[in-house]
């Protein structure tokens, strides 16, 4: 099952082309795109799908956002905030080496 997950927007940075922003799930940080929400900013909240944040939400509906996951629990048995890792790292690390498909 594919979910977007809520997270902060704690750092961003532009390599290339690309914005890319540190968002924190808990305590864990991620990479991740900010292409597709180019007006969020650093404290804002995102929801992020395979490494890109796809829109940006407030913090009351990320709360309830982690509520339901928790209640249905998707928190306990997966880690949806790693979802296409492998995907993203690999984007990442073209991006940093300019290899990247622009």
């Amino acid at each position: 099952m594919c979910l977007a997950v809520p997270g902060k927007l704690v750092e961003t940075e532009t390599i290339g082309d690309n914005r890319l922003g540190q968002v924190q799930f808990g305590g864990i940080k991620r990479s991740v795109f900010l292409d597709f929400v180019p007006e969020a900013q650093v404290g804002d909240y995102v929801l992020v799908h395979v490494g890109f944040a796809i829109s940006r939400l407030d913090e009351e509906e990320a709360q309830r956002t982690y509520e339901l996951l928790e209640h249905i629990g998707m928190l306990e048995t997966e880690d949806p905030a790693f979802a296409g890792e492998t995907t993203t790292a690999a984007a990442l690390d073209a991006i940093r080496t300019g290899d990247a498909i622009h």
